[in-house]
């Protein structure tokens, strides 16, 4: 995977947090606004990153497509791609560009195809055809820096351009692909609690090794496995800190930090 070096870090500019937030709270007018809110405050300049994959499911439905996923992928023939697009580039991003200005965030909504953000290639698969489910392989970060410099929050759907096609790409590695290639201070990941819990206790600060110390303990549990997997993945990419927090974690400044190994 290629990055550019346009965002890294000593250019003298502030520093950037890019900041997912999944499809099954992109439906909750409440929880956008109050993204909106924390957005709006964060002395930060902020990339956002969404998904969609529970309206996306919802409206393959009305139209007779059956959703199929693959290792928790979701596989896109040509019809599912003209759904993904309808959702993710129309409807959830424009609500979500909404909602920011609304709060008086200076907003703009683009994709991954838009001025070749990100490029991407059909992921492979051993055994099943993804078709245009996407893979990344390149990351274009000039394409933000105007915006960025003045003052203007991209909203990024994880639909990405290929060779001949568009590409339906996972948004978390969207996330993290744009968090590394901005040299971004940190990489947010918007969950419904507060981090990672220790018998009912936040784990302020975890890296790699403490992580899987963790998940082998059976400490870390059901769905929060794979949004460790997906942190500690970005780390890997280059991203300096990634974060799971909840909304009030985001305003807060806390949150599981991931990142370099510390002393237990």
């Amino acid at each position: 995977m290629e990055y550019g070096d346009e965002g890294k870090v000593g250019n003298g500019m502030s520093e950037i947090v890019v900041i997912k937030i999944s499809g099954h709270e992109l439906d909750d007018p409440a929880t956008l606004s109050g993204l909106a809110q924390v957005v709006r405050a964060l002395p930060s300049r902020a990339v956002i990153v969404h998904g969609g994959g529970k309206e996306i499911t919802a409206l393959q439905t009305q139209l007779g497509i059956e959703p199929r996923t693959v290792d928790g992928l979701r596989v896109t023939d040509a019809a599912s791609l003209a759904v993904v697009e309808m959702a993710l580039c129309g409807v959830i991003n424009k609500r979500v560009v909404r909602t920011l200005l609304e709060a008086r965030v200076d907003a703009q909504g683009l994709s991954g195809v838009d001025r070749g953000l990100v490029r991407a290639h059909r992921m492979p698969h051993p055994t099943v055809d993804m078709q245009f489910t996407g893979e990344i392989e390149a990351v274009n970060p000039a394409a933000l820096r105007p915006l960025l410099d003045a003052g203007v929050t991209p909203v990024i759907a994880p639909v990405c351009v290929g060779e001949g096609t568009n590409y339906n790409v996972n948004a978390d590695h969207v996330a993290g692909a744009l968090a590394a290639a901005l040299g971004a201070a940190r990489l947010v990941f918007l969950s419904n609690v507060p981090g990672v819990l220790a018998d009912g206790v936040l784990v302020p600060h975890l890296g790699p090794v403490q992580t899987d110390d963790l998940i082998a303990r059976s400490v870390i549990t059901g769905g929060m496995i794979p949004k460790v997997r997906t942190a500690l993945g970005a780390l890997k990419a280059g991203v300096r800190e990634v974060v799971i927090t909840n909304l009030a974690g985001l305003a807060a400044g806390t949150g599981t930090a991931f990142g370099k190994e510390v002393e237990s």
